[in-house]
C-alpha cells in the first residue's frame, strides 16, 4: 500500500498568517491544511500520512502549548514547529523540552520555515517507520509460545544452548528445537539480529 502524500497542517488564530503559510506550503509542492483554532485541529480526522504541524503559541481558548500537551495525551506524535510573533525564552524553553522540533519567531525567512518543513517531514516519517517496525515486532513475539519466550530471553543473554537446558530443566536437543522455531517466528537470520530484535522489544533475560 502506497503512502499518503505528506501534510503539514497549519493552527493559527489570524487568517492572513494561514492563508500566507498555505500559499507558500503549496508554492513549495506541499499540501496543506489550516486550520482557525487548536480545537478546530482537534476534531480533525486525520488522515495516515507523515507530515509535521505549524502551531502559533499565543490563541484563544486552547494556546498552542496547551494543544501540545493534548496530542501527548492522546498519542500522537506529528512534529511540532512552533511559529510565532508572541515568543518569550520560558515558552520556547517549554515547548522544546516537550518535544517541539523548531520555535520561529515572527517574521521568519520563507526558507527558514520551509527547511523546518522538511525536517518536520522527515523525521515523523521515520518515526512512522520504526512504529511499523514496532508493530510487525510485537505481532511476531505473540506467536511464541510461553517456552519459546523463555528460551528467547535466555538465548538472547548469551547462554549456550546447554546452559539454557540446563537452566529450563531440559535437553539441550530440545533447546535446539526451540531455538530454531524462535528464529524462525521473529524473522532473525542470526544471534546477532536475534540480539539486536530482543533490544529493541526492551527484552531483558531477567524478565518473568
Amino acid at each position: 500500500m502506497t503512502e499518503e502524500k505528506p501534510l503539514v497542517y497549519v493552527v493559527d488564530d489570524d487568517p492572513s498568517v494561514r492563508k500566507a503559510l498555505e500559499r507558500l506550503l503549496r508554492s513549495a509542492g506541499h499540501d496543506a491544511k489550516t486550520f482557525a483554532s487548536a480545537l478546530e485541529f482537534l476534531e480533525f480526522s486525520h488522515p495516515d500520512a507523515p507530515g509535521c504541524l505549524l502551531l502559533d503559541i499565543k490563541m484563544p481558548k486552547v494556546s498552542g502549548l496547551e494543544l501540545q500537551d493534548r496530542l501527548a495525551e492522546k498519542g500522537i506524535s506529528v512534529p511540532i514547529i512552533f511559529i510565532t510573533g508572541h515568543g518569550t525564552v520560558p515558552a520556547s524553553v517549554r515547548a522544546l523540552k516537550a518535544g517541539a522540533m523548531d520555535f520561529l519567531q515572527k517574521p521568519f525567512e520563507d526558507r527558514e520555515l520551509l527547511e523546518a518543513v522538511f525536517q518536520g517531514i522527515e523525521k515523523h516519517r521515520r518515526l512512522r517507520q520504526e512504529q511499523k517496525e514496532m508493530k510487525t515486532l510485537r505481532s511476531r513475539l505473540e506467536t511464541l509460545t510461553q517456552r519459546e519466550r523463555e528460551v528467547f530471553k535466555l538465548v538472547v543473554s548469551g547462554m549456550l544452548n546447554k546452559q539454557v537446558a540446563f537452566d529450563l530443566g531440559t535437553t539441550e536437543k530440545t533447546i535446539k528445537v526451540h531455538r530454531g522455531r524462535v528464529m524462525e517466528k521473529m524473522g532473525a537470520q542470526s544471534l546477532a539480529d536475534l540480539v539486536r530484535l530482543a533490544e529493541k522489544l526492551g527484552i531483558r533475560s531477567s524478565e518473568a
